[in-house]
């Protein structure tokens, strides 16, 4: 299975960078995990739905077609850890590739919301968004280890 985290924004601090590069290596070649950042749009005067909307036709461009869209949300689905590892193993049988979508500043525009095939949320409570990129690869390995019986998980 391949799966991309799809975000908003470059450059994350150094800290998130680091825990990012970590998680990305203890993937197995099996599990092909990759990030993927598309530019933010510049805010300099320009409505919130215009800036939305510019971020949303970025991803679109940045998804290979037949991607299975998942996009964090707040009002997306409460999964525990153990609930995500079996949506990855529904996921993989799919056998569609997998994109993760974390939004911008102001979120998802609500077009490109309607194109998702689900919405999860990682909290109830809202994260920035370097810990939210941090959060989602950390579950995602998670995910993996429950699966593999790997001793990363200790319930």
């Amino acid at each position: 299975m391949k799966c991309t985290v799809l975000t908003i924004g470059q450059r994350l601090p150094d800290w998130a960078q680091e825990a990012c590069d970590d998680y990305l290596k203890r993937f197995p070649p099996d599990w092909k995990v990759e990030v993927k950042a598309v530019k933010a749009e510049p805010r300099e005067g320009k409505p919130v739905p215009a800036i939305m909307q510019a971020e949303a036709a970025r991803m679109e461009a940045a998804l290979p077609k037949g991607t299975r869209r998942v996009i964090l949300d707040e009002r997306g689905s409460r999964l525990t850890s153990v609930q995500l590892a079996e949506r990855t193993e529904a996921w993989e049988r799919d056998g569609r590739d997998v994109a993760l979508v974390i939004g911008g500043a102001d979120g998802i525009d609500p077009a490109f919301k309607q194109t998702a095939d689900e919405a999860i949320r990682l909290s109830d409570m809202t994260l920035p968004h370097a810990m939210a990129r941090v959060m989602l690869l950390e579950q995602l390995y998670r995910a993996w280890s429950l699966r593999h019986n790997h001793p990363y998980h200790r319930a």
